[in-house]
């Protein structure tokens, strides 16, 4: 989801030499344990396609799916805005990494739960989480108990001169303890703090040319090289930006016929995943080339966020309509969440 399209809208060696022949797009079904799944990808990059994989609990119905995290244990956080008919009110609901209900909270993010991270500081896990209702980050312990909040950036001299929007959508994480936040629905700034919430200045600016942002909605940094890359789901603009760490622009990648609308990011060994809200699920490697699209559904999807309205039995088994967070989580699987009224969390399950 972004400011754009809300005002718009409002095993073996035989076998992977085979899957590796299939075009990126090719969706087959398999019968493991009785069950016919689609199948998504190829090669390397194959997995069996698991929607719904994670249900809410009784008496509480998702909302638009926004932001996964997965904890040292393996617990799984999943934010979502909470529909409307729902008749309980917390906004991230906790799973095991079987995917068993654990625990819920946050009913005070309820109609602004977006982007969540997870991170280690002083010996503790710790979440953030970006409220686009009250327009705040807010860090809080596992359990939800409320640690540190920042609204309004005054301090940015950016926001001080005279009132703009600002909607925080994502927290990226530098190794040296700073933070960076991404103003996606707001007024397309990126923030830049200190690990104590103190502000250090800005990455970039609004705008289309390079090293600025429309919609910088999610954002990363990637430790799979030498030295760390602050990586920027420029996604208004149809593109990834990377930058140093003290904000420097190193490079503009874009691809508009692979990689349409990033939203956010997330690493495991040297693979990079990338949710597109224009229908598909991306593998970049460590040049951030596509290597690989999942469960591209834009045949059948037309305008972005033009299905938002349809029921699950109207849905495309092993395609996506609006992917909006993907992970990689502990086992190698990728958790994705997709950005629907009636929420959509599946499982791409390795094979």
């Amino acid at each position: 989801m972004n400011s754009l399209t809300r005002r718009r809208f409002l095993k073996d060696g035989s076998t992977a030499t085979a899957a590796a022949m299939l075009p990126p797009f090719f969706v087959q079904t398999s019968s493991r344990s009785g069950s016919r799944l689609p199948i998504v990808g190829s090669g390397v990059h194959t997995y069996e396609c698991v929607h719904d994989w994670l249900a809410p609990p009784d008496g509480l119905v998702w909302g638009d799916t926004h932001g996964l995290a997965q904890d040292e244990q393996g617990n799984i956080y999943v934010a979502h805005t909470v529909n409307k008919s729902s008749m309980r009110g917390e906004a991230v609901v906790v799973y095991d990494a079987s995917g068993r209900f654990v625990r819920a909270f946050g009913e005070e993010f309820r109609g602004g739960a977006h982007g969540l991270g997870v991170r280690r500081e002083k010996g503790a896990e710790v979440l953030y989480h970006c409220d686009i209702n009250r327009c705040k980050i807010m860090k809080t312990t596992l359990n939800g108990e409320s640690l540190w909040a920042h609204g309004y950036p005054r301090e940015d001299p950016a926001y001080a001169g005279r009132p703009i929007d600002f909607v925080p959508t994502n927290v990226a994480f530098a190794p040296n303890g700073d933070f960076y936040v991404s103003d996606g629905y707001g007024s397309h700034h990126l923030l830049r703090f200190s690990s104590d919430g103190k502000f250090l200045g800005e990455v970039g600016r609004p705008g289309h040319g390079d090293g600025e942002f429309d919609t910088p909605h999610g954002l990363f940094v990637d430790t799979r090289g030498g030295d760390p890359i602050l990586v920027v789901a420029d996604r208004g603009n149809r593109r990834v930006q990377t930058f140093s760490l003290d904000g420097s622009h190193l490079r503009t990648i874009k691809d508009e016929s692979r990689l349409r609308m990033p939203c956010h990011f997330h690493t495991q060994g040297d693979w990079m995943v990338c949710p597109d809200l224009d229908s598909q699920v991306c593998i970049l490697d460590r040049e951030y080339k596509v290597v690989m699209q999942l469960g591209d559904g834009r045949p059948s999807n037309g305008e972005v966020g033009s299905r938002r309205r349809q029921s699950r039995n109207e849905f495309t088994a092993g395609q996506f309509i609006t992917p909006h967070a993907a992970i990689f989580l502990h086992s190698g699987d990728i958790l994705v969440a997709e950005w629907l009224p009636i929420g959509r969390i599946t499982l791409l399950r390795r094979v």
